[in-house]
């Protein structure tokens, strides 16, 4: 199992990431995400929360209106929702795509049938997501990536990853990118079995400063406790 904070650190551009595991003492569900950025209109972000259809949702938003150029809807979507005792969380508008499937009985594969990676050629940008569920008490969660086949744009990749039951300190964390280049190379593998540690506040800290300095721009931490789905959660945004 690798150092959550070292392996976040260990990249200086993993774009966006998405972690999800449940704590030491096994009582709450982590759900993490957050945004980078090379250019300035990547930058140009923040989290923002609002109440919508009965429930909080976590946006982007334009930190500011008057830099948005080009299509901004790969960097500006709710990047959180939740349905029940589900919590979604997505680097794209996708979110709302598994949100509105689970309300008309579709899975969370099914869901993403209809989508792909981000029409942003040449990078072909992989939309991570997860989705935690802590029905009857319990945590399950589920991780999937949809990407180009090495960088070929007719070709896509699904791949779903599902944890049933998972131990109490440890997680997986999922990124969209290997690395810096040009263009940039998408994640590889299976998401990475992590340690889950410390208090909202002490992960929340350890995960933002574990972010490269120069490129972070946003951070998103839930926990949820399992048995009753109360959640606290915490945004730290670089543009202030």
């Amino acid at each position: 199992m690798t150092n959550l904070f070292e392996e976040a650190a260990r990249v200086s551009y993993p774009g966006r990431g998405i972690v999800a595991g449940r704590t030491q003492d096994g009582k709450y569900a982590v759900s993490a995400y957050w945004t980078m950025g090379r250019s300035a209109g990547s930058r140009n972000r923040i989290f923002v929360t609002n109440q919508e259809e009965g429930s909080e949702v976590v946006r982007t938003k334009a930190f500011d209106e008057s830099l948005i150029a080009g299509d901004p809807s790969l960097i500006i979507y709710a990047a959180v929702r939740t349905l029940g005792n589900k919590t979604i969380v997505t680097n794209g508008d996708q979110t709302d795509t598994i949100y509105q499937g689970f309300k008309s009985g579709k899975t969370f594969e099914q869901a993403l049938r209809t989508r792909k990676y981000e029409h942003d050629g040449p990078n072909w940008t992989p939309r991570i997501s997860s989705v935690l569920d802590i029905e009857g008490g319990s945590l399950n969660y589920t991780l999937s990536i949809l990407k180009s086949d090495d960088g070929n744009g007719d070709c896509i990749l699904r791949q779903t990853f599902d944890y049933e039951a998972p131990f109490a300190g440890e997680g997986r964390y999922i990124h969209t990118y290997e690395g810096d280049g040009n263009p940039l190379p998408s994640f590889k593998g299976e998401p990475v079995k992590v340690s889950i540690s410390g208090n909202i506040d002490e992960f929340t800290d350890k995960l933002w400063n574990s972010l490269n300095a120069d490129n972070k721009v946003s951070l998103f931490v839930r926990f949820i406790e399992i048995a009753t789905g109360k959640y606290e959660e915490r945004i730290i945004n670089k543009n202030k």
